[in-house]
């Protein structure tokens, strides 16, 4: 790319104006969920009768009979026609990290010759994509191609454009699942069921546990003209080259500053088009990088809230070019500030409406609330690595410790409030549950200032820990690690499977001692007791950036592996594959098949970045120094031509500085990318896909980075008319 093609595009950039948006008359409560076949729409257009067997189904699980499809497949069908909808498709989420949809159209043979438009239940329950491409980690062949969506009532259809949107799972032909969806269901009725057995310990009416997520969404917006003036952008997401801006994020002034006025329309668009597909958009803010933005949702039900966070992330990257912009989901697009993450802030609640996170009010509500937290614990210190691996990536590599975001050590933040009371019943031998020691009936409590126009503000009765990768923030936990562009389904499997069986485990031995003659409460009282000792080391209240807590978590047992692929091997220990197998999500073969996926996609990506980068160092940054470079030569001999020897010597002295600068950081880059490319090459002669990936991780990866280092510092050196690609400067401040 030239230098003037550089300046113009950014000129463009700057001459942007937000695009008016075409605002509803409605208020949001009113058009929320318009294009959504809900409850309110389910009674409207389904008969009394299947209208009560389909609420059965979504809240119960009760099997869905063919004849009560076909009836909810009309219904849907008139629905959908009203409003423009002429196609259907089964959308679900292979391992990919995106989804998937084949349209088919509501056209059938009338037998006629002429033709009808007709959905049937059939169509409605099931479809048969194509398994052998997608992702399979060796279940599928390429020649052996069925594999089955199939529809799940428990999250509503929708309509986009043209077409009826039927969220499904995905399995292959043999029973495995191929997406994320069968094993999150599987996970989520996992913790529910063992959930429910340990509630009703406490509260004998608790018939069913919802597990509830709420998300946080983290993203850059990058004006679309210089997005596509960066050949790394476009084709990994990220930034691999380009020196810091003067100015990032050091002042702090981004951060829940005014929203730039191109970016307001852009959020106005994308939540009135998200609210009208039942995505409850709640908040929007600046986040602390330049041109980083957040956008979080009300709580919901976590098999809703992951297809509503799959759905969103497709309408952030449709709605962004609709106003110039490309929306960046990767975990690092730029070094040297914040990445972007996805806090999934999780808990667990019942039938009746008890927050089981959450402390109450009499000392039973108390010892549940202990019972729920502890056990947690337990589940996130066994499997502390299994829930890393869950969250691990290419791209999220980039992000975790650093620059406020989570270390790749998992631990827990609970406050001083909660820590004392556990440190109290760890040391009590009180066998007494009703004196555990009072918790706090709220989460917050009040401080009054010495202004009299302000009134008491509420203060929350814990701080907040942002190097906690699993903190508890008053009745409810927020996994912090898990990446921006991950499908949010990977971490909440993992661990509602691991709560789940930590569930199992500790009702098993509460039942034990009653058994034994030991009264219920008390009972729960030992075993909590017990827990709370053990799951010591996975508690961590500190800076979790320090070398310190390191050295710490490696002698607490905690695992401290970086390395991605390495972290991957977690899903085959022993004690992973017999927790997925007693909770009955994965099996060995699927365990065995997603990893293999996962360690090719790490080697693809990275694969992907080293072929680009080498492009980006050859082709753009060694020609354009090797210019200036020239220009620096011819300028020292015109001068020598004209001035004595002396004063030509000093007027040179900074040219010819800058030229031998110039040639060693053209030769290093040049010499390493070709010892990049042979890393690759041997890379790929290796055949296990755990083995290329760890080579990859170990010898292309980290060229990567050292290379960067010197075309980086080219940067600053070559005269900036004719740098021919985007900086910093431009693409983190033009909005």
């Amino acid at each position: 790319m030239s230098s003037l093609l550089r300046f113009n595009v950014v000129s463009e950039a700057f001459k942007r104006r937000p695009i008016e948006v075409s605002v509803p008359t409605e208020r949001p409560s009113e058009f929320f969920g318009k294009y959504v076949f809900d409850r309110k729409k389910m009674y409207q257009y389904l008969p009394a009768k299947v209208y009560e067997i389909m609420i059965d189904v979504m809240e119960n699980g009760t099997t869905l009979d063919m004849a009560t499809a076909d009836a909810v497949a009309e219904g849907m069908k008139r629905w959908a026609m009203e409003l423009g909808a002429t196609h259907i498709t089964h959308w679900f989420q292979p391992l990919t990290e995106g989804t998937a949809e084949k349209h088919d159209g509501f056209v059938e043979h009338d037998g006629k010759g002429g033709m009808v438009e007709e959905f049937t239940g059939k169509q409605l329950v099931q479809q048969e994509p194509d398994a052998s491409s997608f992702p399979s980690g060796g279940i599928r062949s390429t020649f052996e191609a069925r594999g089955y969506s199939a529809w799940d009532p428990a999250s509503p259809v929708f309509v986009i454009g043209d077409t009826l949107m039927i969220p499904t799972i995905f399995i292959s032909y043999t029973g495995e699942a191929l997406d994320y969806k069968a094993p999150l269901k599987k996970a989520l009725h996992a913790v529910d069921k063992a959930a429910t057995e340990v509630a009703q310990f406490f509260y004998p009416d608790v018939r069913k546990v919802i597990c509830n997520l709420g998300w946080e969404q983290e993203y850059f917006l990058v004006d679309e003209a210089i997005y596509a003036a960066r050949p790394d952008l476009v084709m990994t997401g990220r930034t691999l080259l380009g020196h810091e801006s003067a100015k990032n994020q050091q002042m702090d002034d981004h951060y829940f500053g005014s929203i730039p006025e191109r970016v307001v329309a852009f959020m106005r668009d994308l939540e009135i088009q998200a609210l009208e597909l039942g995505i409850p958009c709640k908040t929007r803010h600046n986040e602390a990088a330049p041109n980083q933005f957040e956008l979080a949702p009300i709580f919901e039900e976590t098999n809703l809230a992951v297809d509503h966070n799959m759905l969103l992330m497709m309408l952030m990257k449709k709605v962004a070019r609709k106003h110039g912009f490309r929306c960046l989901l990767h975990e690092k697009p730029f070094a040297g500030i914040n990445g972007s993450g996805k806090h999934n802030n999780w808990s667990l609640s019942t039938d009746t409406g008890i927050l089981l996170h959450g402390p109450g009010k009499t000392p039973l509500d108390n010892l549940r609330f202990i019972t729920f937290i502890v056990e947690t614990l337990m589940a996130v210190w066994k499997y502390n690595g299994l829930l890393k691996a869950s969250i691990v990536s290419a791209t999220n590599a980039h992000r975790l410790g650093a620059n406020e975001a989570p270390p790749a050590i998992i631990s827990s933040f609970l406050g001083k409030q909660l820590s004392e009371v556990l440190e109290h019943i760890c040391d009590s031998e009180d066998s007494e549950f009703a004196r555990i020691p009072e918790l706090s009936r709220s989460s917050k409590h009040g401080i009054h200032l010495d202004i009299p126009q302000i009134p008491e503000l509420l203060i929350d009765n814990t701080d907040r820990n942002r190097t906690s990768p699993f903190a508890f923030t008053g009745n409810r936990f927020e996994f912090r690690a898990v990446g921006s562009e991950a499908n949010c389904a990977s971490a909440m499997i993992a661990l509602n499977a691991a709560v789940a069986d930590a569930l199992m485990d500790f009702k098993a031995r509460v039942d034990a001692l009653v058994g034994q003659g030991v009264e219920k409460m008390q009972a729960i009282l030992s075993i909590v007791r017990q827990d709370i000792r053990t799951c010591k080391p996975i508690h961590f209240d500190g800076n979790g950036y320090s070398e310190e807590w390191k050295q710490e978590a490696a002698r607490r047992g905690l695992d401290v592996e970086a390395s991605c692929p390495l972290v991957i091997d977690r899903y085959l220990d022993d004690a992973s594959v017999e927790m997925f197998r007693r909770t009955h999500v994965f099996t060995r073969a699927e365990l065995e098949a997603r990893n293999e996926i996962k360690w090719e996609t790490y080697t693809k990506k990275i694969q992907i970045e080293a072929r680009i980068f080498g492009d980006l160092c050859l082709n753009h940054v060694i020609p354009v120094a090797t210019r200036y470079q020239s220009a620096l030569i011819d300028n020292v001999h015109r001068v020598s031509r004209i001035f004595p020897a002396e004063t030509a010597a000093k007027l040179s002295a900074n040219n010819i500085s800058l030229i031998q600068q110039i040639a060693e950081h053209a030769s290093y880059i040049t010499e390493h990318v070709e010892k990049l490319v042979d890393a690759r090459k041997v890379a790929n002669r290796i055949e296990s896909e755990r083995e290329k990936a760890i080579a990859y991780h170990d010898t292309v990866a980290p060229l990567i980075e050292d290379i960067r280092y010197h075309a980086d510092k080219l940067e600053l050196i070559v005269d900036d008319e004719i740098w021919p690609l985007p900086k910093y400067r431009e693409m983190l401040f033009i909005c």
